[in-house]
């Protein structure tokens, strides 16, 4: 496969040295964790001290202590990269905090550590291969660092000569074969020729002769700073901004760190298109627009030669992320067997599993086995137990939501949701919350009262009292018919 780059628009050429640079949009992985408030948002770590014990009430967790430790240790084998072939396996009651401990382990790894959740029925799609949803889970939970340099010119622009091309035919108007640009700063000036993309968006931004300009060659990207401090005026009265006539030279050279995820490379690179260009920018830019194409084995393999040479000549570091699969007992022995080969891989992230099964049958099979999973893949995994949250614990879970959320509540109400929780569930009562706080304002000036509680726990049942209800209402109708 070709994996050079295709000749990109907005080119911008110096006519000493002539260079072409292809517009480049690179997809940044982006911590969205913090962004909006999540079933999850108040967790911000694993909450250890340095010398890996749990602090109660640290990093947005209650509790579990024993888990946290042993996740700290995880945390630390992952970044003396010892933990390749292995998994981790967290297993627990319903509402133990297991996806809430495996986001912490990806924000203990770090802000560009991708974190990437999926639950096992999602690999159960009729557009999709199973397989392929695990492959690509793994890849959207690598990210990639490139170190790219920059090349950027800045300064006042002496001259803007438009180079008319005679020989193309344009109904609409004139087209032009390239500009002719002079840009000048303290110590040099050079002359540059640019293609009508580019002069566009000068068009775009009135720029003129005397204003200070900004030109990213390597991304296609211009920008007016504003008219040069040459032509201040002591009777001005325009509202224009002056800048200082630019330092140093014309053109200029910068580091730019980008992160991506292989995924975005895999999708970038599926398809051809036009011709190629090599170079770091040349194997990126494809990212740019991204389409929904089968990603072949052959393919992945090509990029992964090409990552491995830019991190053998140390221009980019791999950051393996956490892919979560929670649910992990609903996957049959297919997708068991591919990810016992991809944990194999020098290519793969840390893969935490979650499960509240114990002894239960592996699907597709009458088999009853722990967890639900089979046995050469529990060899693998580092199982981790989680516990069912005492009361108190409850309670202060329920206290942090509360902030996290910007809800008051009176003691009575924290003591009333704590109960509910430990009777029925801490999911059911942590999406009491919202519902209270909308009810409250309304009724109790914002505050959450234990009233306010109980008005919502007749509008909004547990599972265990809706259960029940329908379990009466059943028997009297068997009854009713006898």
């Amino acid at each position: 496969m070709d994996v050079d780059d295709p000749m990109g628009e907005g080119k911008l050429t110096n006519i000493d040295e002539t260079q072409t640079f292809g517009e480049i949009h690179v997809s940044e992985f982006k911590d969205n964790r913090q962004i909006r408030i999540a079933a999850h948002s108040h967790v911000v770590g694993l909450g250890l001290e340095p010398n890996g014990e749990a602090v109660d009430m640290k990093g947005g967790l209650v509790g579990q202590k024993s888990a946290r430790e042993a996740c700290g240790i995880i945390v630390d084998l992952i970044k003396q990269k010892k933990m390749s072939g292995r998994a981790v396996l967290l297993a627990g009651p319903p509402g133990s905090g297991k996806t809430a401990i495996a986001m912490a382990i990806a924000q203990e790894l770090g802000d560009k550590t991708p974190f990437y959740p999926i639950v096992a029925s999602e690999v159960y799609s009729s557009e999709v291969k199973k397989t392929e949803m695990l492959m690509e889970g793994i890849r959207k939970a690598i990210s990639l660092q490139i170190k790219d340099t920059i090349t950027y010119y800045e300064g006042e622009v002496t001259e803007i000569t438009p180079v008319e091309d005679t020989n193309a035919g344009n109904a609409y108007g004139k087209t032009y074969k390239h500009i002719n640009l002079t840009l000048r700063s303290v110590s040099n000036w050079k002359k540059l020729q640019i293609d009508g993309e580019l002069y566009d968006s000068l068009l775009k931004q009135h720029v003129e002769v005397g204003d200070v300009i900004f030109l990213d060659n390597t991304n296609g990207i211009v920008k007016r700073k504003g008219k040069s401090d040459a032509y201040r005026s002591a009777h001005d009265i325009e509202q224009d901004t002056y800048v200082p006539l630019p330092t140093g030279t014309v053109d200029k050279t910068m580091e730019e760190v980008k992160y991506v995820t292989l995924h975005s490379l895999d999708q970038a690179n599926s398809e051809p298109r036009g011709s190629r260009e090599g170079g770091l920018s040349g194997f990126l830019q494809r990212a740019l627009k991204p389409k929904k194409t089968e990603i072949t084995e052959r393919l992945r393999s090509e990029v992964n030669k090409i990552v491995n040479q830019y991190i053998e000549s140390g221009r980019a570091v791999l950051y393996p992320g956490v892919l979560f699969i929670d649910e992990v007992h609903m996957l049959d022995m297919e997708c068991f067997t591919f990810l016992h080969r991809a944990l194999e891989s020098s290519h793969s992230p840390v893969v935490v599993f979650a499960t509240n099964r114990g002894l239960s049958k592996m699907r597709g099979s009458d088999e009853v086995v722990p967890f639900g999973l089979p046995p050469d893949i529990i060899d693998r995994l580092l199982i981790i137990p989680t516990r069912s949250y005492p009361k108190a614990d409850i309670k202060r879970i329920v206290a942090i939501r509360a902030k996290a959320e910007g809800v008051e509540l009176d003691a009575e109400a924290l003591n009333k949701l704590a109960e509910i929780g430990f009777s029925s569930s801490l999911r059911y009562t942590i999406q009491l919350i919202t519902p209270c706080k909308l009810l409250a304002g309304v009724s109790e000036g914002g505050t959450i009262t234990a009233k306010v509680i109980e008005e919502v726990q007749d509008l909004f049942m547990d599972a265990k009292t809706s259960a029940s209800k329908l379990t009466v209402k059943e028997t009297d109708i068997s009854v009713s018919k006898v």
